[in-house]
């Protein structure tokens, strides 16, 4: 850097700062990204990327040993973890290098290392220098959620920013927390041999999900093995040793803490930069990503918004763009997508379902025992909900089986369109595809409308005219 000033700082390295500094170094601008550990962030290291790399090979344990039900015998399989864990590690290696400082530098952007603290309302401070800036666009992420439980301080737990240390199978894990993350690593340890043990607060795993779909994977995780608990509170924990909040001991080797995230913040020095936090000490935005000083942006899931790596890459781009060239870009969550990534998987995507019930909105659902791919492969345990205004208009989904993150893709498209089941009624899937499930269930709407009084009295009326007509020509002809 010629001086010490950049037209756009971006601090923190992880997509949402990634995105957001290549997108505005596209525009020609001085960019500046600041990082006081390794660019990548949460994905790279200790979250999506690590954690399918996990779940991919306790999906190969779970074929083997399940193979009969396809005329197919096999010995139980012999799970050696460090292996394992050397899969997952290189997984992050191979995908390191386009998150890498050096691949930053490529695309136009500064990359300094080291911690950042806003000065004033348009400086930032890294160790002894001081940069002054045009625009700033924070994307410091979030960091797991520790519960204040009795005796945890003197627990050795994990977490998902530690897990990934870890070199031998634990024989009893624990897991505190049943939303996504606690459920996909339930089931992962799990199929490689762990005995575990998943606790939840609220009546459901997954609470934010479908009824029936947190149903269908509390089953599935059942019968694989894995202890569920629901309602349930972990209230006091010792080294070996949990207490629930309905006297339950829970014994266990490790214990992994999956209760959520919050937000990097404290010590940005955001008050200095004139920059809002709210009661949970998440940066206020409004609709455009700009925070309570007009010159400083924020992205990612230090903002409140829904925490995913989909997320914080589309908003750090639009960021990037309203902060770099003076645009108005607002955010949209209309369709914004959710995928857990157990077997059966589950994605949803614009109004859930339970929302859908509190507003009386219409629900069109497909058992997936009608979807022949399904029925091909035995994982007929899945459906696919979709969520309908008062013009049949695709307003939410739910998918639940394998590929849902992949099938939702298109109910997605629907959703952020305004299409209508007759629009994706029409237009012509490949067979037999996990797409059928979406595709059947917007025919069955649109045969649904067709047999409604409505169009049943329409349809009658037509027949009665054309019998008419008939008789009329056939009496000409005589």
């Amino acid at each position: 850097m010629p001086d010490n000033r950049a037209d756009v700082v971006v601090v923190g390295g992880g997509t949402a700062g990634i995105v957001a500094a290549k997108t505005a170094a596209s525009f020609g601008v001085l960019v500046v990204l600041i990082e006081r550990e390794r660019t990548g962030g949460d994905c790279l290291w200790t979250g999506c990327v690590p954690s399918k790399a996990l779940l991919a090979a306790a999906s190969v344990a779970a074929t083997v040993r399940t193979a009969s039900r396809f005329g197919i015998d096999t010995e139980p399989p012999r799970v050696d973890f460090a292996r394992v864990m050397q899969h997952v590690h290189s997984a992050i290696a191979q995908i390191a290098p386009i998150d890498s400082p050096e691949a930053l530098t490529a695309a136009g952007v500064h990359v300094i290392s080291g911690d950042a603290v806003f000065t004033g309302p348009n400086t930032v401070a890294v160790g002894a220098r001081t940069l002054e800036f045009g625009q700033a666009i924070v994307t410091t992420g979030a960091r797991p959620t520790v519960p204040a439980v009795d005796g945890i301080d003197a627990v050795d737990y994990l977490t998902s920013d530690t897990l990934w240390d870890l070199t031998a199978l634990p024989e009893r894990l624990l897991i505190v927390g049943a939303g996504s993350v606690g459920c996909e690593m339930a089931q992962a340890f799990s199929r490689l041999g762990s005995e575990v043990t998943l606790v939840g607060r609220s009546a459901t795993i997954l609470p934010r999900e479908h009824p029936e779909a947190s149903s269908i994977l509390t089953q599935g995780l059942t019968d694989e093995g894995v202890r569920v608990l629901t309602s349930t509170a972990v209230v006091r924990i010792d080294d070996g040793s949990a207490i629930t909040d309905t006297g339950v001991e829970l014994a266990f080797d490790r214990v992994l803490i999956a209760t959520g995230r919050t937000p990097r913040t404290a010590s940005l020095g955001l008050d200095s930069a004139g920059v809002s936090l709210d009661d949970n000490g998440f940066v206020r935005v409004d609709e455009h990503l700009r925070t309570t000083n007009p010159h400083i942006w924020a992205a990612g899931d230090l903002t409140g918004h829904p925490q995913f790596t989909h997320t914080a890459g589309v908003h750090g781009s639009l960021a990037s763009s309203n902060a770099a060239l003076g645009l108005n870009r607002t955010v949209s969550t209309t369709g914004t997508p959710r995928v857990t990534f157990t077997d059966p998987e589950i994605a949803s995507a614009g109004v859930d379902v339970r929302t859908a019930r509190s507003r009386g909105l219409r629900l069109q659902t497909l058992d997936h025992r009608h979807v022949d791919r399904a029925v091909t492969e035995g994982a007929t345990n899945g459906s696919t909900t979709l969520v309908l205004d008062a013009k049949r208009r695709i307003v939410g989904a739910c998918v639940v089986g394998p590929r849902a993150g992949e099938t939702i893709g298109e109910l997605i498209t629907a959703i952020e369109q305004g299409l209508r089941t007759r629009d994706l009624a029409s237009a012509t899937h490949p067979y037999p595809t996990y797409n059928d499930g979406p595709w059947n269930a917007a025919i069955a709407d649109v045969k649904a409308q067709l047999s409604s009084p409505v169009i049943s009295r329409a349809t009658a009326a037509l027949a009665k005219g054309r019998s008419l007509w008939i008789r009329k020509e056939r009496d000409n002809r005589q």
